[in-house]
Parts: structure tokens; sequence; C-alpha cells
């Protein structure tokens, strides 16, 4: 028997897209508007197979969040590098060698989606976060690009607000 097709699903139904342009990043002592551009949260669930007699099945193993990464623009003031840093100390300070406690370097970054009008229209919570790896980027005397930063940032989890 055939199925009827609604109406709606069939023709143009208006939506506003989300815009990959229309985001802001908060991460505790860099300021918002140094975030350049930022990945999205990306889970991979793993696989445990379970042999048996001659079939092979499948079940969920652990689930693992994929790093994000961050760039910032890196102006004189306020130096993004400068910010970048102080963060980095928290994990290990170079001078002494010292390692610092999770507590202190482990941050919650809040990353929203805005609509049109600048309005909420989704929240990412990660959890846990830390410096994974800190670039800076390199200096050259024939090009005009902007000086950045780029972190790649490990976290513990991610929750979709809304």
């Amino acid at each position: 028997m055939a199925q009827l097709l609604d109406p709606t699903e069939v023709m143009f139904t208006s939506f506003e897209p989300k815009m990959s342009n229309r985001f802001i990043m908060y991460i505790e002592g860099i300021p918002a508007y140094l975030v350049k551009a930022a990945s999205r949260p990306e889970i991979t669930n793993g696989k445990v197979t379970i042999d048996h007699v001659n079939v092979r099945r499948y079940v969920k193993g652990r689930s693992e969040w994929s790093d994000i990464t961050v760039s910032l623009y890196d102006p004189v003031v306020p130096s993004a590098a400068q910010a970048a840093m102080e963060w980095v100390r928290l994990h290990h300070e170079s001078v002494t060698g010292r390692d610092g406690y999770s507590d202190f370097y482990k941050k919650d970054i809040t990353f929203n989606s805005l609509g049109p009008v600048g309005d909420k229209v989704e929240e990412w919570t990660l959890k846990g976060a830390f410096i994974q790896s800190a670039k800076f980027s390199d200096m050259d005397y024939t090009g005009e690009d902007l000086a950045t930063v780029d972190l790649t940032l490990t976290y513990d989890y991610a929750i979709l607000q809304y």
C-alpha cells in the first residue's frame, strides 16, 4: 500500500540556518572578542566485539570527545599570547619545572551559536578543558597576516544545553 506524503514535508518550509560566523566563546582569562575561530565538539563511540560461535555482534564501547582547536587574534594589547601563557603556566611553569594541579588549570568553557539578531540559539559547555598544545604564529617579513595563537584543547566531556 502506498504511503501518502504530508504536503508540509514535500513543499518548501522556511527555516533559519545557524551560521558559522555567529558565535561567541567564553574562556576565563581570554577576552571573547579575541576568539577568531573554534571547532565544535565531536564525539566518537567505540565498539566492543562479541564473538559467539560463528557470528560477531557489537555493542557500544567507550565514548571519546575529540580535541577542539581555538584560534585567537593576537593584538598588542590585550595580548592573546600573554593570556594563553598565563593559562599554560597553570599547567606547567617553565622556569621552575613545576606542574600544576588539575583543579587550577582545568576550566569550563561556554560556546554559544547566535541567531541573526544576536540571541543565543545553541549553547555548549565543555567541562574540564585544558591546553594540550599552544602554537604562536610565525613571523614573516613577506606577509601581511595577522598574528594568531592557536590552541588545541582537550576536555573531559561536552554538554549541549540547548
